[in-house]
């Protein structure tokens, strides 16, 4: 079963940005897209973007349209989730996930437990918004 590992959090101030790397441990053979969600301590975890390797289409939540890229670089078996004018929040520890099986990015990104129906997650890599 494939792997994930996140990197490329840390602490910044409103308005600056930040590039989350999800390294895969194997292929995109065995998965067929990456979603990135966030959480907040106490808060339901949220889905931020996620990207479709079948026909490489990408969706975002609202509230990060514009600002967010999600991308991915096939040879090294990584999607990045590019960070910009970030706004001041609580911190938020953000994870990229997928599964076995194909998945509905709108589906895992449109509904509160969308996130349930992935079984592979990284570990999380927290992001800071402070002034």
């Amino acid at each position: 079963q494939v792997q994930l590992e996140e990197s490329g959090g840390g602490v910044v101030q409103p308005g600056g940005s930040l590039r989350l790397s999800c390294v895969a441990s194997a292929s995109s053979h065995s998965y067929t897209g990456i979603a990135w969600f966030r959480q907040v301590a106490g808060k339901e975890r949220e889905g931020v973007s996620c990207i479709n390797f079948s026909d490489g289409k990408t969706y975002y939540r609202d509230s990060v349209k514009g600002r967010f890229t999600i991308s991915r670089d096939k040879a090294s078996n990584t999607v990045y989730l590019q960070l910009n004018s970030l706004h001041t929040e609580a911190p938020a520890v953000y994870s990229c996930a997928t599964d076995s099986v194909p998945f509905p990015c709108q589906v895992v990104l449109g509904t509160p437990t969308g996130y349930l129906g992935l079984d592979i997650w990284g570990k999380g890599t927290l992001v800071t918004v402070s002034s």
